[in-house]
C-alpha cells in the first residue's frame, strides 16, 4: 500500500489551497488505479485495504485522521455519498465504487477484479 503522508498544502500546490474539497478527492481519485480514502483506527478501513493487498493490489491510501485537512475532506465524502458512513470509499480508475459494502458486493458477483484489471491495478 502507498500512504499518502504529505500535507495536502504541499501535495496540492498553493493555487488549491482552500479549494473546494470534492475538487480535491477527484483529483486525487484520478491520480492512481485505486485509491481509498480511510481512517487509521476504522476496523472496516482496515479490512478492505487488507482486501486489495491479499488480491495483489497496492492501494493509494489517504488517511484522514492524520491530514490537517481531513475533517473537510471527509465531509465532502460524506456529501458525495449522500450522507451515509463517509470511510473507507474506494476509487477505481478515478471512479467512484463506494463505501465498503459496495466494494464488498462488486467482489462476491465478480465485478471487482474486471475492474481493477481494466484500471491496471491488476494484470492477472
Amino acid at each position: 500500500m502507498h500512504y499518502q503522508t504529505e500535507s495536502w498544502s504541499s501535495y496540492v500546490g498553493a493555487r488549491t489551497v482552500g479549494g473546494d474539497p470534492l475538487e480535491r478527492i477527484e483529483r486525487l481519485a484520478s491520480e492512481n488505479a485505486v485509491v481509498i480514502f480511510s481512517m487509521s483506527s476504522c476496523c472496516m478501513c482496515h479490512a478492505i485495504k487488507r482486501l486489495f493487498c491479499g488480491m495483489g493490489v497496492n492501494p493509494t491510501v489517504h488517511e484522514l485522521d492524520e491530514d490537517p485537512r481531513g475533517k473537510e475532506m471527509e465531509k465532502a465524502l460524506m456529501r458525495l455519498l449522500g450522507g451515509s458512513s463517509s470511510v473507507p470509499v474506494v476509487f477505481i480508475g478515478g471512479k467512484l465504487v463506494g463505501t465498503m459494502d459496495r466494494v464488498m458486493a462488486s467482489h462476491i458477483n465478480g465485478t471487482l477484479v474486471p475492474l481493477l484489471k481494466e484500471a491496471g491495478a491488476l494484470w492477472l
